[in-house]
């Protein structure tokens, strides 16, 4: 896989992973701090299993670190993997920005 086409996976998997919003919400949970399995799953009605199978979704985009301690798995947030989207996202702020700066001054200067 080229080097290009990996880039555009990662991207697409971390898109893939935050269009959810359990899993957004497991992000903005991370974001405070590192947690157990159990204290990510504490505040939704859903089984472990299925909090399990959405920290699977976000490992595989690079979004989450998992590592045991003891009995537990410990998940932290790697933000990094948000990187390349932001660029992405960035870019097409420029874009809409400065489209929209021309078409003010146009519909301004039309008389």
């Amino acid at each position: 896989m080229s080097r290009a086409a990996t880039a555009d996976a990662r991207l697409d998997a971390v898109f893939t992973a935050l269009a959810d919003p359990t899993r957004r919400r497991i992000v903005a949970r991370l974001a405070r701090g590192s947690a157990t399995v159990g204290e990510i799953a504490e505040p939704f009605a859903i089984s472990l299993p299925a909090i399990s199978k959405h920290l699977d979704v976000l490992g595989r985009a690079g979004l989450v670190q998992r590592e045991r301690e003891g009995r537990f798995q410990r998940c932290t947030l790697d933000a990094r993997a948000l990187d390349p989207a932001a660029e992405l996202i960035a870019r097409y702020r420029d874009f809409w920005e400065d489209a929209l700066e021309r078409l003010a001054r146009y519909v301004e200067d039309d008389p």
